[in-house]
């Protein structure tokens, strides 16, 4: 970890990794240490989704990461209006359910 001379980090953002990954559903484990975000992509007609990525972190961090999700959403709320789930919308098919994802 690299520091400024005012205490501020330096974050890298590697090529690589500022591509991003997609994930359209995430799967969240935790024990008394840890929280385990599992990011994974359905694909439409494909019996099998993958695991794009895993997010281990403490339960102090993922509270924290609660909490900056909650202020973003309010955010993006605030500039594009509200973000409507599926059930408020006309027409909705549910989700999956019974499901049972490997890791």
């Amino acid at each position: 970890m690299e520091m400024k001379k005012d205490n501020q980090l330096q974050i890298e953002l590697k090529e690589e990794v500022a591509e991003g990954i997609y994930a359209n559903l995430a799967v969240i484990a935790h024990s008394t240490s840890e929280f385990v975000v599992d990011f994974i992509r359905i694909m439409p007609g494909v019996a099998k989704a993958q695991v794009k990525s895993r997010v281990v972190m403490t339960p102090e961090h993922a509270k924290r990461l609660m909490f900056a999700l909650q202020d973003n959403v309010k955010k993006y709320e605030a500039q594009f209006g509200e973000i409507r789930m599926p059930e408020q919308r006309m027409g909705y098919i549910p989700g999956l359910t019974d499901f049972k994802g490997e890791a």
